[in-house]
C-alpha cells in the first residue's frame, strides 16, 4: 500500500508543489516521473538479488531507504532536491515491491489459496492507489506539501518491527546473480522512451530531441536484449514470454495502472483547476474507482477457479472500456453520470488487476518467483509511467492546441492550465478560456483511454483463448507457447 499509494498521493498535491516550489510544468512532471522510471530500471535487477540474498532481507533494506528518502523528500528545500529524493523513494521500493509478491509466491503452496492471496495484495494495490488522492487532500488541508511524504516514515517504522515475525525465509539462490549494465540499460530504455512521449505530446516538440531520445531508447533496449541473451543467469529470461497467459498478465497489468494513474491524473486536475474543488474534494473524487475495484478483485481472486483467466482479465478490460465511454458521456456535464463511469472502470479493473498477477506468477517455477515479480511490478509501473508521460505531456499539448485566449492575456496563460491559473489574476475572461481548452483536452483523453483500453482486451482475449472456465492457470498445470 505504502508503495503504490506514493504513485497517486502526489496527483492531488502537485497543484500546491508547483506553487510553493515555483516548479515548471516539465519539472512537476519529472516531479511525478522520478519515481516509476528509476523503479521501472532497477525492479528486474531487485527481484534477481531477492533470489541471490533472499526476498526478506531485501524487503527490509528496501524499507530503510525508503524511510530515509521520505524525510528528504518532506524537507526538500528546491524541486531538484525533490526530484531526486523521489529517485531515492524509487530505489527503496524497487527493493520492496518484487519480495512482497515472491514471498506470497512461495509462502503459499496450494493453488487457490495463492490464487485468493494475490487478489488480496491486488486489492491492496487498489485502494492504495485510489486513497493517494484522498490522503493527499486531507494532510494538505491540515499540513504543509512536506507531509505528503513524512507520512511514510510510521509506516516504515511498523514495517520493520514486524517483518521478521511474519515473512517466510526462503532460501536464497547463490547461482543467481545480480547484473548492473543490464539495469543501466534498462533505464537506458525507459528513459528514451520517456523523453521522446514527452517531446511528442507536449505543445512546443523538438524534433531533434525527439529523435535523440528515441535512439538513446532504441539503443538501451537493443543492448539489454542483447546481454541477456549472452549472460548465463539472465536478469530477464525471455523464454517466459512464450507462455500465453505470462504474456497477456504483462499487458493487463501495465494497461490496469494506465488506466487508473491516467483517469486519475487527469481528473484531480480538471476538477482542481477548473471546477474548483479542494484537493480532499477532488481526492474523494477519483477514489469512488476503489467503490467498485476493491469488491471485484476480491472476488475475482476467489473465483478464478472457476471462471478462467479469459473471462476475468479480457472481460473486466472490456467492462473498463465501458465504464469510461460513461465516464465521457458525463465527462464535464452532471457528476452523478462521471461517478458512475468510474465505479463501472473500477469494476473492470479489479477483475483484471485481481488475477494478472496470479497469470504472471503462477506461470514460472518458484525458483523464479524473484524475476516474475519484477516483471509484474515492471509492468505495473511502466503503465503508470506511460500514463504521466503520455497522458501528462497529452493533456498539456491539446490544452495549448485548444486554448482561445484574450489578446492582452499574458503569454504563460497559454502554456499550461497551471500557468493560466497563476496568470489570470481573477480575470474571469482568461480563466473561462483555459477552462474550456482544458475541458476540451479532458474529454479527449478519456475517449483516447477508452480506446486503448479495448484494444487490451481484444489482445488478452485472444492470447487466453484457452484459458476460460475450468482451466488451470498455472502453467505447471496448462502451458500454451506463443
Amino acid at each position: 500500500m505504502l508503495i503504490t499509494l506514493d504513485n497517486t498521493i502526489l496527483y492531488t498535491a502537485l497543484p500546491t508543489l508547483t506553487e510553493e516550489l515555483g516548479a515548471s510544468a516539465s519539472e512537476s512532471l519529472w516531479i511525478l516521473n522520478a519515481y516509476p522510471l528509476v523503479m521501472c530500471g532497477l525492479l528486474l535487477g531487485a527481484g534477481t538479488l531477492g533470489d541471490r540474498y533472499g526476498h526478506r532481507r531485501l524487503f527490509l533494506l528496501g524499507l530503510v531507504v525508503f524511510g530515509a528518502a521520505s524525510v528528504l523528500a518532506a524537507f526538500a528545500p528546491a524541486v531538484g532536491v525533490l526530484i531526486a529524493a523521489r529517485a531515492l523513494l524509487a530505489v527503496g521500493a524497487a527493493c520492496m515491491m518484487p519480495a512482497t509478491l515472491a514471498l506470497i509466491r512461495i509462502g503459499f503452496d496450494d493453488v487457490r489459496e495463492r490464487n485468493l492471496a494475490v487478489a488480496v495484495w491486488g486489492a491492496i494495490s487498489v485502494v492504495a492507489a485510489a486513497l493517494g488522492p484522498i490522503v493527499g487532500g486531507v494532510l494538505l488541508e491540515a499540513f504543509w506539501w512536506g507531509s505528503v511524504f513524512l507520512i511514510n516514515v510510521p509506516v516504515v517504522l511498523v514495517a520493520l518491527v514486524l517483518t521478521p515475525w511474519v515473512a517466510p525465509r526462503p532460501r536464497p539462490d547463490r547461482s543467481t546473480r545480480w547484473d548492473a549494465p543490464s539495469s543501466v540499460d534498462a533505464m537506458l530504455t525507459l528513459t528514451g522512451t520517456v523523453f521522446a512521449i514527452k517531446e511528442a505530446t507536449g505543445p512546443d516538440p523538438s524534433w531533434p530531441r525527439f529523435a535523440t531520445a528515441v535512439v538513446v531508447g532504441l539503443v538501451g533496449g537493443w543492448l539489454f536484449v542483447r546481454r541477456q541473451r549472452r549472460l548465463e543467469h539472465p536478469v530477464l529470461d525471455f523464454a517466459v514470454f512464450r507462455n500465453r497467459a505470462f504474456s497477456a498478465g504483462v499487458i493487463a497489468a501495465a494497461c490496469s495502472m494506465f488506466v487508473i494513474g491516467g483517469v486519475q491524473l487527469v481528473t484531480t486536475q480538471r476538477y482542481q483547476l477548473v471546477a474548483g474543488f479542494t484537493p480532499l474534494q477532488s481526492g474523494l473524487l477519483v477514489a469512488t474507482v476503489a467503490l467498485g475495484s476493491l469488491p471485484a478483485s476480491l472476488a475475482g481472486g476467489a473465483t478464478l477457479h472457476r471462471l478462467g483467466l479469459r473471462v476475468l482479465v479480457a472481460g473486466g478490460l472490456g467492462l473498463a472500456a465501458l465504464g469510461l465511454v460513461i465516464a465521457r458521456l458525463g465527462g464535464v456535464g452532471p457528476l452523478g453520470l462521471f461517478v458512475a463511469g468510474l465505479v463501472v472502470t473500477g469494476v473492470g479493473m479489479g477483475l483484471t488487476m485481481s488475477v494478472a498477477s496470479t497469470a504472471i506468477i503462477g506461470n514460472v517455477p518458484a525458483r523464479q518467483a524473484g524475476m516474475a515479480s519484477s516483471v509484474e511490478e515492471v509492468s505495473y509501473e511502466f503503465g503508470n509511467l506511460l500514463a504521466v508521460a503520455l497522458l501528462g505531456s497529452l493533456a498539456t499539448g491539446l490544452y495549448a492546441r485548444f486554448v482561445r485566449l484574450p489578446d492582452d492575456a499574458p503569454a504563460a496563460a497559454a502554456d499550461s492550465l497551471v500557468g493560466a491559473v497563476d496568470a489570470a489574476q481573477g480575470d474571469p475572461g482568461i480563466l473561462t478560456a483555459a477552462g474550456v481548452a482544458y475541458d476540451a483536452a479532458f474529454l479527449t483523453i478519456l475517449v483516447v483511454v477508452a480506446v486503448i483500453v479495448a484494444l487490451t482486451a481484444l489482445v488478452t482475449g485472444r492470447l487466453l483463448r484457452h484459458h476460460g472456465p475450468g482451466t488451470p492457470a498455472g502453467a505447471h498445470e496448462s502451458n500454451h507457447p506463443l
